[in-house]
């Protein structure tokens, strides 16, 4: 059995390799992942690609199996699909996601992987961990029937969210977004979509995701009196400002943060972050999310494409990696 593998690192902000490692072998409680496909999660890996961490989020930042210190040498990543290659016998065989950064073969307790459903392709299980923040998002939320809602920020977050919304009765749900492309994924998820000046107002609730002053700012304007934004956006170490004066009083709205770090409170006492993913990969077995990958390259393309994924150069939501595999 191949006791090698490749990963790839930040060697420094800006700068990604590909380098060597050597895998132990696996414990009677461990397995031995083959990667079939990662996937890039542009907001939160582009911003640590360019050093974006602020010093203060390091601990908070850690992804489950990373090595290294922000802002680098730093091994970063936690969307990983595979075939688990030895371990229990009720795993060799099966296709899996796990929390993994990008790396060609991995060992990692069998506990920390999931087993893909038969009825999501292995290509769109990448998703698992976006679809997971959404499904906590709305756990916060807690979106009503009839609800009217505005999700602002077409990235991969705000688009798992729509989609997830789109399944709600009742509700009128718009994906709002600055980049007119995006009219073409709304309709995938099954959406309205708007550019922020022609959005409709008066939501009971707007869900932000466009890490930008401007669309947190629109977000607020969007809301009917005593409604809520719920803020999945991060912005590392960017300040931003906010009119929080004229009506945000008098109307009596609410900004709540969501982060998918914790299990919402509101379910928190029932479920676990095992019955979150879980969820997640379910509810992937609907189509109509393929429209959030947008991108392919091979795993060894990596060090060119993360540079260009950071400077938008590449138009991604989400950037699948494909492994070769005999690798």
């Amino acid at each position: 059995m191949n006791r090698t593998a490749r990963s790839f690192w930040l060697n420094s902000p800006g700068e990604g390799e590909i380098r060597e490692v050597t895998l132990p072998d696996p414990a009677a409680d461990e397995v031995l992942v083959r990667a079939l496909w990662s996937g890039v999660s542009r907001g939160t890996e582009t911003l640590v690609f360019r050093g974006g961490v602020p010093a203060s989020q390091h601990a908070a930042m850690r992804a489950p199996f990373q090595e290294g210190e922000f802002p680098a040498p730093v091994k970063y990543g936690y969307l990983s699909v595979g075939e688990v290659e030895e371990g229990p016998a009720e795993l060799v065989g099966r296709t899996v996601f796990c929390l993994y950064p990008h790396q060609t073969r991995y060992v990692v307790p069998a506990a920390a992987v999931t087993v893909v459903p038969d009825s999501v392709p292995a290509e769109r299980a990448i998703l698992a961990g976006t679809v997971e923040t959404a499904v906590n998002a709305l756990w916060d939320a807690a979106p009503l029937v009839g609800d009217r809602i505005a999700v602002v920020g077409g990235g991969m977050v705000g688009c798992s969210v729509a989609a997830l919304l789109a399944r709600f009765p009742g509700v009128r749900v718009q994906l709002v977004d600055a980049d007119p492309a995006r009219a073409k994924t709304a309709e995938a998820l099954g959406v309205d979509f708007a550019l922020p000046r022609d959005a409709l107002g008066e939501c009971d609730l707007v869900v932000h995701a466009s890490a930008t002053e401007q669309g947190l700012t629109r977000a607020l304007e969007l809301l009917t009196a005593e409604g809520t934004v719920l803020e999945l956006s991060w912005y590392g170490d960017r300040q931003i400002s906010l009119p929080l004066g004229e009506a945000f009083h008098s109307r009596r709205l609410v900004i709540r943060s969501s982060q998918v770090g914790t299990v919402s409170p509101a379910r928190r006492a029932s479920r676990t972050y095992a019955d979150r993913l879980a969820l997640a990969l379910e509810l992937l077995a609907d189509p109509s999310l393929d429209a959030l990958i947008t991108g392919e390259s091979v795993f060894e393309e990596l060090p060119a494409v993360m540079p260009k994924l950071a400077a938008g150069e590449i138009p991604a939501l989400c950037h699948r990696i494909r492994y070769d595999k005999s690798a």
